[in-house]
């Protein structure tokens, strides 16, 4: 039988930086979602990736001392990092430098350019880089950008555009015909009443100011824009083409659900549709934006100094434990909140208390009454029956939940019946039971029913916690995992051994923790503090212009240059400076080849005592910048030789 397609996406992160937890929340609750569907019996596509151009990027890679390519791989591998760590089991894992998908970008463009959908102008506006985004002056907020309150300059250049006002109609009909497109429906009333009612604006689509980006391949000196480019990975990474797409692509498409922040909504319910209506494809089916994870109250940002990373977190809890909060945490609609503090207290009181206990002390009894084995249920009573309906109502709740993208409500469903679990125990007191030989039968059913309990749950869990489901299974000794086996309580197989009881979460001690990390946290501002004095006393004292007049600096050209033996650091440079030939040896070995230099013009600092280094007489020093990560000599080609630098 041919099984029913899902596709879901997260939105690809974008490699300015290392993600904090804050930004994995997303693609946890994806995984957990893609790891339902293929529970229930989908042939899943989950497609993740990393967004890798723009002028931020430039800009980072240059303050970096690095190419953007060598930039965006670094950002990108430290993501994949985070997606391992957190146990995410994507199908795919683009990137927007893939050749693919820039090939399939120049296509996009170039047939929404001939079929007159895109077209040439040029705009003026407020641009702000963070965002990458233009602004009228009416559209911004205190002088400042409306999305993320930072400074914006003024900007104007030639420009390709996008018709968004060509199928703004198309786009009111189609979400008036598809009421569950943008969910929730208090995310739809804002894109509706705040952007589309309004009318809108024809949207820039290339940019020439910056290079990093994907060529207009009909357009020397235009790159495609953030939006096409980036938005296009949905497709893309299926294989679409529009001169002829892959199978995965007839076979995938229309995404079921793309799963992103509340903060580029506009992005995926405006702009996104339109492109996908200009090509002729289909629409996503939905778009669910989730609220963010705050620290404490604040958003997360490492200039506030309050960023918590997943890995760090990862190290202290478990994986399982970080992707339950994160999972748990997070409101429907609001924005959700993390700190040290309650972490550990929701790893207690949920994790060790309820589940754990649980699980230890259940398998514990049936180690202790039983020698591990899991006896009939015979001996039946009412309060059985109260069990067992918390058991089916977890199943049936967790799937109109998960429905609906409440994480949180629907972990507590499953969570739910852990707690009822436990209430059960205190009903029964198997304890008890087990002093009278007369009640062993009804001990053997009470021992059975809070097995099958936790059976359920491990399933019901699998999709948040997948390594704590197998510990669990592994414990009660069941290959029974398979969601059509919650249909009728009693799947559990009679007659077998439970495993060792080992417990899944032990307790943490809270305070310690905090203080261990308070304690890191404190060294590593002393440390930070100590490096901003070490710079400050490294500062020169200030000199005047007449000192400075004294360094004689001349433009040379690099006629020869060699690798000094015995010295790795050291390279043989032979200059003109334009009255004549000199030696100067310089410490950029490491940084660069021979060849990158000859025929280059440098800037000589001609009137430096000469210096003999490693038998090699130098007689000047040439400039170069020192970032602390490389070296970049300063090149003067477009400037003669023997011109004098002042």
């Amino acid at each position: 039988m041919c099984k029913k397609k899902y596709y879901i996406t997260t939105a690809i992160a974008y490699t300015s930086r290392k993600p904090h937890i804050g930004n994995s929340y997303e693609v946890v609750m994806t995984d957990a979602l893609a790891r339902y569907k293929r529970l229930q019996g989908y042939d899943v596509f989950f497609l993740t990736g990393t967004d890798e151009h723009g002028q931020k990027i430039e800009e980072y890679a240059k303050n970096a001392g690095v190419t953007p390519k060598e930039y965006v791989d670094k950002v990108s591998g430290e993501i994949k990092d985070i997606c391992r760590i957190l146990n995410i089991s994507y199908n795919h894992f683009i990137r927007t430098t893939d050749d693919y998908h820039e090939k399939a970008v120049q296509k996009i463009f170039r047939k929404l350019y001939e079929q007159g959908d895109i077209y040439k102008g040029s705009y003026e506006g407020m641009y702000c880089t963070p965002c990458e985004s233009f602004w009228t002056e009416a559209q911004l907020v205190d002088g400042k950008c409306p999305d993320c309150g930072r400074e914006v300059k003024k900007a104007e250049e030639e420009a390709y555009f996008l018709k968004l006002s060509k199928y703004q109609k198309q786009l009111e009909d189609y979400i008036e015909n598809n009421p569950d497109f943008i969910y929730p429906e208090q995310r739809k009333k804002e894109m509706v009443n705040n952007f589309i009612k309004p009318g809108l604006q024809d949207l820039c689509v290339s940019r020439t100011s910056f290079k990093w980006g994907i060529p207009v391949d009909f357009d020397e000196g235009h790159i495609v824009y953030v939006w096409i480019d980036a938005l296009s990975n949905y497709i893309t990474a299926l294989g679409y083409s529009p001169d002829g797409s892959g199978e995965n692509y007839k076979k995938y498409w229309p995404a079921d659900v793309h799963v992103i922040g509340k903060d580029i909504l506009r992005f995926h319910t405006i702009y996104w549709p339109i492109m996908l209506m200009a090509l002729g494809e289909p629409i996503p089916k939905q778009v669910f934006a989730h609220p963010w994870l705050l620290f404490g109250t604040d958003k997360m940002s490492k200039s506030r100094g309050n960023v918590i990373y997943a890995d760090d977190l990862v190290n202290l809890i478990g994986v399982d434990a970080v992707r339950y909060y994160l999972l748990s945490e997070m409101p429907y609609t609001s924005d959700g909140s993390i700190t040290y503090e309650t972490v550990f207290e929701r790893y207690n009181s949920d994790l060790a208390n309820t589940l754990g206990n649980l699980v230890n002390r259940t398998v514990a009894m049936s180690n202790k009454y039983f020698d591990g084995e899991i006896k009939a249920p015979t001996a039946y009573e009412a309060v059985d029956d109260e069990l067992k309906a918390a058991a089916l109502k977890a199943v049936s709740e967790l799937d109109r939940l998960l429905s609906e993208y409440r994480m949180s409500d629907a972990l507590d469903s499953v969570m739910a019946l852990a707690r009822r679990s436990n209430k059960y125990i205190d009903e029964t007191a198997p304890w008890v039971l087990a002093k009278d030989e007369s009640t062993k039968e009804r001990l053997g059913t009470v021992l059975y029913n809070l097995l099958e309990c936790i059976r359920y749950i491990a399933v019901l869990i699998s999709p948040f916690m997948p390594e704590t489901a197998e510990k669990i299974f592994e414990q009660i000794n069941t290959d029974v995992k398979n969601y059509e086996s919650l249909d009728n309580f009693g799947g559990l197989e009679v007659g077998g051994k439970v495993g060792a009881a080992v417990p899944l979460f032990s307790r943490l001690d809270s305070k310690k923790l905090l203080d261990d990390i308070a304690l890191a946290a404190a060294k590593a501002q002393q440390a930070e503090k100590a490096a901003v004095n070490t710079a400050k006393a490294e500062e020169k004292p200030e000199i005047s212009i007449d000192d400075f007049a004294k360094v004689e600096l001349r433009v040379a050209k690099v006629k020869a240059c060699e690798p000094v033996k015995k010295a790795k650091k050291l390279l043989k440079l032979t200059l003109d400076d334009g009255t004549g030939e000199r030696t100067v040896a310089s410490g950029i070995a490491q940084y660069y080849k021979p060849e990158d230099l000859i025929g280059h013009n440098v800037i000589l600092v001609a009137n430096l005592k000469p210096a003999k280094l490693c038998s090699v007489e130098s007689c000047g020093m040439i400039l170069a910048a020192d970032s602390g990560n490389s070296v970049k000599v300063i090149f003067a080609d477009d400037m003669e030789v023997g011109s004098t630098v002042r």
